[in-house]
């Protein structure tokens, strides 16, 4: 008797801890199952956060709405008329002498009369003498189409290379257009430009 009293005693107890453990696993069977189905969400919430921060960006800077820069945006061309009449194009880069240019495709011009320059226009105001002998021989003379913006807003000739335009041509040769190829920059602004080469000086007497 005493025996079963006491199994009698413990079986509401049993009873509890049996109860409590179901109750646990029920539980832990309910937080599982919210967790696998709110994971796919994280995840889909993860790639989208990662795809969005790797896509480039749709916001373009206004300096580059034209492209990025190229070299031929500092390529010009320049028609070439040589005294019979004979049109050629050539192509001139920016910052270069006319007679660079020229001689770089062909066209002959006679010696360069190149030498450092006398001075440089450095704005409306301000001149800067670099103490060069400009222009040192007339040989290269050439004349530049009038109205040209490029024509116009070009350095104009120093009184070094007018001198020498006047010591190697004759008066009825020198136009308001003369200058000397050598003492031109070519700016972007001269694209279209014609150039006439009148006929050549000798220059190879010995």
């Amino acid at each position: 008797r005493r025996t079963n009293n006491s199994c009698a005693s413990w079986r509401p107890i049993h009873l509890q801890i049996i109860n409590s453990t179901i109750m646990l696993s029920s539980c832990f069977v309910r937080v599982a199952r919210r967790s696998a189905a709110s994971a796919p969400a994280a995840t889909m919430a993860a790639r989208r956060s990662m795809a969005a921060a790797a896509a480039p960006s749709t916001v373009v800077s206004s300096s580059f709405n034209d492209g990025p820069p190229s070299v031929f945006d500092k390529i010009v061309k320049v028609t070439i008329i040589d005294p019979s009449g004979a049109r050629r194009i050539i192509p001139a880069m920016v910052g270069q002498t006319l007679y660079a240019a020229c001689d770089l495709n062909g066209v002959d011009l006679g010696p360069s009369s190149s030498g450092p320059p006398q001075e440089k226009v450095r704005s409306t105001t301000w001149t800067e003498p670099l103490y060069g002998e400009g222009a040192a021989s007339g040989f290269d003379h050439v004349l530049l189409q009038g109205g040209n913006e490029g024509v116009e807003i070009a350095e104009p000739a120093h009184d070094n290379e007018k001198k020498m335009i006047e010591a190697y041509w004759d008066a009825d040769e020198i136009f308001p257009e003369s200058r000397l190829a050598s003492q031109v920059e070519i700016n972007a602004k001269m694209d279209g430009m014609v150039v006439y080469v009148p006929d050549r000086i000798v220059d190879d007497i010995p």
